[in-house]
């Protein structure tokens, strides 16, 4: 049976091209570049939740509704420093996670906007340079959640979520980063599969609804030197939950540098028949929180990955900066990328 088509099959051909050319440069953090900005509780709320009861300081999606400006300032930086692909600052915009802000009314429009925004910036960097087309991936987050473990040691059956809930957030989300302007998704930092497989399940109900798709990239996060996800899965283990979704690429992020993912993203290498990213953080954090690893060290490392064959698409997660990924982009430039074992059935759609 053939696949559903590309929403916009003239743009994921772009996409496609691209990535068949060169490694593809992705953003860094976010949370990093926002926390630069020392925003207080009052530049949190901007004028629309001004008057809101209760505490807003720290979440960082609500910026694209009250800060835009500083959205897309992030944006260029990022684009200034090489990036092909933008991730859209809605990490936590969903209905679970906005709960905590008592913020679920307004998920439609964090992503939306967040998608939207970022989709500004990158047509103005395209427009600047048609040759080098830049790309907005619009980011579905783990939530604070999980489906498979229990939050109370004392009650092992219980969960604080379910597979419905969390389908039905991911929906509602995912629907207006597409909306907003968003060339791809990206279900990323999964520490829980079940969850993921919630995201995947509720992608591809929404597709079948629409009648067509867009590219979907996963990540998963290895939470520490076990070299297992929280849920307990190996890195080979992970990719064979997830693909059976025709996904444009698989890889991890988040949670260890650059060096202690290796092994991990050559494991996906060699078994993934998708392409493969990896974002990961700038070290492993130090005794108060922070991520020290420069960005001429970093790149040394990801030049390494590129070498031996492991990289489609590569960036930065946590402590990483414009720095780091301009870094990067020069320690890849030029470096082939990793080839497709065979090319699936359902790129053809494009």
């Amino acid at each position: 049976m053939r696949p559903l088509p590309f929403k916009d099959p003239a743009r994921t051909k772009l996409l496609l091209d691209a990535l068949s050319q060169r490694i593809l440069i992705m953003d860094g953090a976010w949370g990093s570049m926002i926390q630069s900005y020392h925003l207080d509780e009052a530049g949190y709320r901007g004028e629309r939740f001004a008057c809101a009861c209760h505490d807003l300081k720290g979440n960082n999606d609500l910026l694209v509704l009250t800060q835009p400006k500083i959205i897309r300032d992030i944006a260029r930086a990022y684009f200034d420093a090489g990036a092909d692909m933008i991730e859209t600052n809605t990490f936590n915009a969903t209905t679970i996670a906005q709960a905590d802000y008592h913020l679920e009314s307004e998920v439609r429009d964090l992503n939306f906007e967040g998608a939207r925004l970022c989709r500004e910036v990158a047509d103005e960097y395209s427009l600047r340079n048609p040759s080098k087309p830049r790309f907005v991936i619009g980011v579905l987050g783990p939530t604070n959640r999980t489906a498979s473990i229990s939050p109370d040691v004392n009650n092992p059956g219980f969960r604080n979520t379910s597979f419905d809930e969390l389908a039905g957030a991911y929906t509602q989300a995912a629907e207006a980063l597409i909306d907003g302007g968003a060339d791809v998704l990206m279900v990323e930092t999964v520490f829980d599969t079940l969850n993921c497989k919630a995201a995947l399940y509720a992608l591809n109900e929404m597709f079948e609804h629409k009648g067509w798709r867009v590219p979907l990239m996963v990540s998963g996060t290895i939470t520490d030197a076990s070299g297992r996800t929280l849920s307990g899965q190996t890195a080979e283990a992970f990719y064979y939950s997830v693909r059976h979704a025709e996904l444009l690429s698989v890889g991890f992020n988040c949670a260890l540098g650059a060096s202690e993912l290796r092994p991990y993203i050559a494991e996906l290498s060699g078994q993934a028949e998708c392409l493969i990213s990896t974002h990961p953080n700038a070290g492993l954090p130090n005794a108060f929180g922070e991520y020290d690893e420069s960005p001429e060290e970093m790149a040394v490392v990801i030049k390494e990955f590129a070498q031996a064959g492991f990289l489609n698409i590569v960036g930065g997660c946590c402590g990483t900066t414009p720095a780091h990924i301009k870094a990067i982009a020069q320690a890849v430039q030029g470096i082939a990328p990793r080839p497709l074992p065979n090319r699936p059935i359902w790129l053809e759609a494009a």
